[in-house]
C-alpha cells in the first residue's frame, strides 16, 4: 500500500470574519437564534446541505463569498451583534476561574450527551436531558465540567426496509467536522489516561468540546496505542456486548476521574447521571487516600457527602448489572491502583435481595452518593419503593431518594416564531432566569391571532419537512416512482396533527391506537374534521418487539390506504424531534404507568403550544390540569397489561372523538379556535414556569450542589478532622447500635376518647447501652392510619429526655396535640442523631416492639 498522508484545505477566512470560526467551535451557537441566522444568511441552501454543521459549512463556502461578506455592512453588523452576546454569555467573568480549577465546581458524568443533531453522541432522552443540563449550567453560570466518551460511530442511524422492518447502520463520525480540540493540561501537553485491563493497558485520548461556558471532555479509546479489542470500546453507544459495556463504564468512571485530575480540575461535587458512571467513586477514593492521605473510611465519608446520583429507570430490569465472572477480572487488574478490594466493591453493589452472581451499578451509585434523586415526583415515589430494601427498617416516604423533575432548555426547542413572540410579550428574561413568576402572566397577553399564526407556520414547516424526509427515505430504498410521488403530497397543512415520537419500547405502547383499528380508520378518514398522525422513534437494535411495533404502524397505513394521513418518519434525531414538537397540535404519550420516569418531549411540545394528550405518568402527573391538556385515564395501575391496554385505548379514543377534535375545529368566533388557543397559552405558561432546565439546574444547585460543596469543604478541612470524627462515630454506632431497645410508648390518658384540641403525653423507656442520649434522637412516629391500621402519612416529632434511670436506661417524653379528627396511630423509634447518618445504608434505626 502506498503511504498516503491526508490533509484538509479550508477557505481562508478574512480577519474581519474570524469570529465565525470561534463561533463554529462552541456549541453555544446552536441555542441562540441570532447566531444560527448568522450562519444561515451566508448561504441558506448550503447550510441545509451541510446539515446545520458549522464546521462543514464554513469549509464549503466559496472563497469569493467570504470576501463579499467581509465588505457587507449589514452582515458585519449582524456578526458584531452576535459576537457581543457571545462575549457576554460565554467569556464573562466568574467567581471561580473558567477552568474551575480552584477546588470548587461540579463534575457531571454521563454516558451520552445530546447537544445538537450534528454531534451524534446520544441515543435518546437521557442524553438530551444531559445536553440541556449543560446548556442551562452555561446560561446560569453554574461552575460545571462534564465528562463522557467519544464514540467513533455513535448511536445507529435508522432506516426501514420495504416491509417496514427497522434496519441499522453505523456511519463513522467525521472527527474533523466536529468542533472538538485535543485536551491539554496546564503545560500544554495533550492529555491521555491509562487503565489496567485483564489483557493489558487501555489507553484513551481526551477531547474537549465547548458547550457555552461548560467544557465537555470525552475519552477516546480508538487510538494507535491500543489493540483492536480496546479500540472498539468507544465505537458504539450502548454496545450490545456486555464486556464492551462494562469497559465503557470503567473508562467513563475511572478514566473520566483520571482525566479531570490530569487536566488540573479539582471539583468538589461529582454528579453521576445514571449508574453508568458509578465506578468513578472507586477512583475518587484512590485519589483521596493516595494523594490526600485520608483513610479508606474517611475517604468514603467525603465521597458519600459530595456525590449526587440521579436514577432515570423506574423498573428493576432497566438498571445496569454485570455478572461477577465478567466484572471480577477487571477489578483484579485494578487492585494495585484502587483502595477498595474486589470483594468490597462487589459488596457495595449487592444486597441479600439481589442476585449474588452480579453487581448492580445503581446500587453502587447509591452507596457512593448521599444526594440521590428520581426525575419526577412520581418517579421519586417509585424509586423509593424500588430501593427500599436497602433501608429495610425505614418507611418508603423516608427512603433518602428525593426527586428533581426534569426540564428542557427552552431556547433549544422553541420555534423561531414563538421565540420572537416571547421576546416581545413575555420579555427577554425567559431566556436566562430560572424563576419566571413575574413574567408568566404576560403569556396571556400574546395576541391570539399572532400565536395561532406562529403555530400554523410551525405546522407548515413540519408538513414540508415530513414530505422531504419521506421522499429521501423512499429514494434511499429505491421505492416505486408512484410511492415517491405520493410522498410529495402527504399530510394536510390545515389538519389536526398528532405527534408521537419516542423510543419504541413495549411499555411506551406506540401502537395503542391500533388496538381498535376500525375506530382509528374512521378517525383518519373523516374529511369534515381531518386528523393526521406522525410517528417517529427508534427501537433498540436487539429489541425485535419494538421493531415489530414500528412494522405494525407501517402496515396499518398501507393496508388501509392511509399513507397520506399516517406516516412514520425514519431516523428519529434532534432535528426530527425539534420540528415535531414545534409543529404538532397534539402530543400523544401512552406509557404503562408507572414505567416512564419523566419524559421531556411533552415539555418541549407544551412550551410551543402543542397540547399534551397523555397517560398520567412521569412529568405529566405534575403538569396536567384540564386547562393545559388531557389525561388518559385517572392514574390507574393494572397488573393485567392486556386489560390495561384495552381500557386506556378506549379512553384515548373517547377523548379524541369527544373533546380533542371538536375543540380544535370549534371556530365559531371566526377563523381562530379561541378555546384551543386558550389551552395553548395555559400549556405554554405551565411549561415555561415549571418544566425548564433552568429551573431544574437551579434546583440541583440549591438542593444538592451547594450543600455538597459545603459538606466536602467541611469534611476535608484541618486534615480531614471532621471526616475522621464522623468515621469514629460511625464505627461506634456500628458496634453499639445492636443493644438499643425501646419499650412500647404509653399515653397518660385514655386515647380511645379524644377530641380535636386535646393533648396527651407519650413516654417510652429506652435502653441505649453504652450510647448516650446525645448520640441519638428518640422520636414519636404518628399519623392517620389506613384500613390495615398502618400509618399512611407520618408525622415525626422529637421526644425529650425526662429521666436518666441508670444502667443505660432513659425515659423520654413528648406531648402530642390532636389537631385534626380521624383515626390515628403512634409509636416510637430511635435513630442516630444529626443529619450525617440519615442516608447511610441501611441506616441506624430501632422501633418500639411489643404490645
Amino acid at each position: 500500500m502506498k503511504a498516503l498522508r491526508l490533509f484538509n484545505v479550508a477557505p481562508h477566512v478574512p480577519e474581519s470574519l474570524s469570529f465565525l470560526e470561534q463561533l463554529a467551535r462552541n456549541m453555544w451557537w446552536c441555542w441562540n437564534g441570532d447566531a444560527i441566522e448568522l450562519f444561515r444568511r451566508i448561504d441558506p441552501n448550503l447550510w441545509r446541505e451541510t446539515h446545520l454543521n458549522p464546521i462543514a459549512f464554513l469549509s464549503a463556502i466559496p472563497q469569493a463569498r467570504l470576501e463579499t461578506l467581509a465588505g457587507d455592512d449589514g452582515f458585519m453588523g449582524h456578526l458584531k451583534r452576535v459576537q457581543t452576546q457571545f462575549n457576554s454569555e460565554v467569556l464573562k467573568d466568574v467567581d471561580c476561574s473558567p477552568e474551575m480549577k480552584c477546588g470548587r465546581g461540579i463534575a457531571y458524568f454521563s454516558l451520552e450527551f445530546g447537544i445538537h443533531e450534528s454531534i451524534r453522541l446520544y441515543s435518546g432522552g437521557l442524553g438530551i436531558l444531559a445536553g440541556d443540563h449543560l446548556k442551562s449550567a452555561s446560561d446560569l453560570n453554574v461552575p460545571l465540567v462534564a465528562v463522557s466518551l467519544l464514540y467513533r460511530q455513535g448511536y445507529f442511524k435508522q432506516f426501514l426496509n420495504a416491509d417496514g422492518w427497522q434496519q441499522e447502520s453505523y456511519p463513522e463520525n467525521e472527527l474533523h467536522l466536529m468542533p472538538m480540540t485535543k485536551a491539554r493540561d496546564n503545560n500544554n501537553n495533550q492529555v491521555t489516561i491509562s487503565i489496567p485491563m485483564p489483557e493489558g493497558t487501555l489507553h484513551a485520548a481526551v477531547w474537549r468540546l465547548n458547550v457555552g461556558r461548560v467544557p465537555l471532555y470525552m475519552l477516546d479509546a480508538n487510538i494507535p496505542e491500543n489493540p483492536p479489542e480496546f479500540r472498539k470500546i468507544t465505537a458504539q453507544l450502548y454496545d450490545s456486548d456486555k464486556q464492551t459495556r462494562l469497559r465503557q463504564e470503567i473508562l467513563l468512571g475511572i478514566g473520566g476521574a483520571r482525566a479531570l485530575s490530569a487536566l488540573g480540575y479539582t471539583p468538589s461535587v461529582y454528579h453521576m447521571n445514571e449508574g453508568h458512571a458509578a465506578f468513578l467513586g472507586l477512583q475518587r477514593l484512590a485519589d483521596l487516600t493516595n494523594k490526600h492521605g485520608l483513610s479508606k473510611e474517611a475517604g468514603l465519608e467525603a465521597i458519600n457527602n459530595s456525590s449526587v446520583f440521579t436514577t432515570h429507570t423506574p423498573v428493576p430490569a432497566g438498571n445496569e448489572t454485570f455478572k461477577l465472572n465478567l466484572l471480577n477480572p477487571h477489578l483484579d487488574a485494578l487492585k494495585n491502583e484502587l483502595t477498595l478490594t474486589t470483594d468490597e466493591v462487589v459488596s457495595m453493589g449487592q444486597t441479600p435481595a439481589a442476585a449474588q452472581d452480579e453487581i448492580s451499578m445503581t446500587l453502587l451509585g447509591l452507596h457512593f452518593a448521599r444526594y440521590s434523586n428520581g426525575v419526577s415526583k412520581l418517579h421519586g415515589e417509585v424509586a423509593r419503593h424500588m430501593w427500599s430494601h436497602l433501608w429495610p427498617e425505614w418507611p418508603d416516604e423516608e427512603i433518602p431518594i428525593g426527586h428533581i423533575t426534569n426540564g428542557i432548555h427552552v431556547p433549544s426547542w422553541l420555534s423561531q416564531d414563538n421565540t420572537r413572540l416571547f421576546d416581545r410579550y413575555v420579555g427577554p428574561e425567559w431566556r436566562s432566569h430560572a424563576q419566571l413568576d413575574a413574567q408568566l402572566p404576560q403569556v396571556a397577553k400574546i395576541p391570539d391571532d399572532e400565536l395561532w399564526r406562529a403555530h400554523e407556520l410551525a405546522r407548515s414547516r413540519l408538513i414540508r419537512f415530513s414530505r422531504e424526509h419521506q421522499e429521501r427515505s423512499l429514494n434511499a430504498r429505491n421505492a416505486a416512482r408512484s410511492e415517491i410521488a405520493q410522498a410529495k403530497g402527504i399530510l394536510d397543512h390545515d389538519a389536526l396533527t398528532i405527534g408521537f415520537a419516542r423510543r419504541f419500547a413495549t411499555y411506551k405502547r406506540g401502537t395503542l391506537l391500533l388496538k381498535d383499528p376500525a375506530r382509528l380508520r374512521a378517525l383518519l378518514s373523516d374529511d369534515e374534521h381531518p386528523v393526521q398522525i406522525i410517528f417517529a422513534g427508534k427501537a433498540h437494535p436487539a429489541d425485535d418487539h419494538g421493531k415489530g411495533l414500528i412494522k405494525q404502524i407501517v402496515h396499518f397505513a398501507r393496508q388501509n390506504n392511509l399513507q397520506r394521513k399516517l406516516i412514520f418518519l425514519e431516523d428519529y434525531n434532534i432535528d426530527v424531534a425539534r420540528t415535531l414538537v414545534q409543529g404538532a397540535d397534539v402530543w400523544l404519550n401512552t406509557p404503562r404507568r408507572p414505567q416512564e420516569a419523566s419524559g421531556t418531549s411533552g415539555m418541549k411540545a407544551a412550551v410551543n403550544g402543542c397540547l399534551n394528550l397523555s397517560i398520567l405518568d412521569g412529568w405529566w402527573v405534575e403538569g396536567y390540569t384540564p386547562e393545559t391538556g388531557w389525561a388518559i385515564g385517572h392514574g390507574e395501575e393494572h397488573e393485567d397489561t392486556e386489560y390495561q391496554d384495552t381500557v386506556e385505548s378506549q379512553a384515548l379514543f373517547n377523548l379524541l372523538e369527544n373533546e380533542v377534535i371538536p375543540l380544535f375545529y370549534d371556530r365559531e368566533g371566526g377563523d381562530l379556535p379561541q378555546k384551543w388557543i386558550s389551552k395553548m397559552k395555559a400549556s405554554i405558561k405551565m411549561a415555561l414556569g415549571d418544566f425548564t432546565s433552568h429551573r431544574m439546574v437551579s434546583e440541583y444547585n440549591t438542593t444538592f450542589y451547594e450543600p455538597a460543596t459545603a459538606d466536602f469543604a467541611a469534611l476535608m478541612a484541618d486534615s480531614a478532622s471532621k471526616a475522621n470524627a464522623r468515621v469514629d462515630q460511625r464505627t461506634r454506632l456500628d458496634s453499639l447500635w445492636h443493644a438499643v431497645e425501646l419499650a412500647p410508648p404509653s399515653a397518660d390518658r385514655d386515647v380511645t376518647d379524644l377530641h380535636v384540641g386535646d393533648r396527651f403525653n407519650i413516654t417510652t423507656e429506652v435502653f441505649l447501652g453504652e450510647l448516650k442520649p446525645a448520640d441519638v434522637e428518640v422520636q414519636v412516629y404518628a399519623g392517620k392510619v389506613n384500613s390495615q391500621n398502618e400509618i399512611a402519612h407520618s408525622h415525626i416529632e422529637a421526644m425529650l429526655e425526662a429521666e436518666d434511670k441508670g444502667n443505660g436506661k432513659y425515659l423520654f417524653r413528648h406531648e402530642l396535640a390532636c389537631s385534626h379528627s380521624g383515626r390515628y396511630g403512634f409509636t416510637a423509634r430511635v435513630i442516630a442523631a444529626g443529619d450525617a447518618f440519615k442516608g447511610s445504608i441501611p441506616g441506624f434505626i430501632t422501633w418500639a416492639t411489643g404490645v
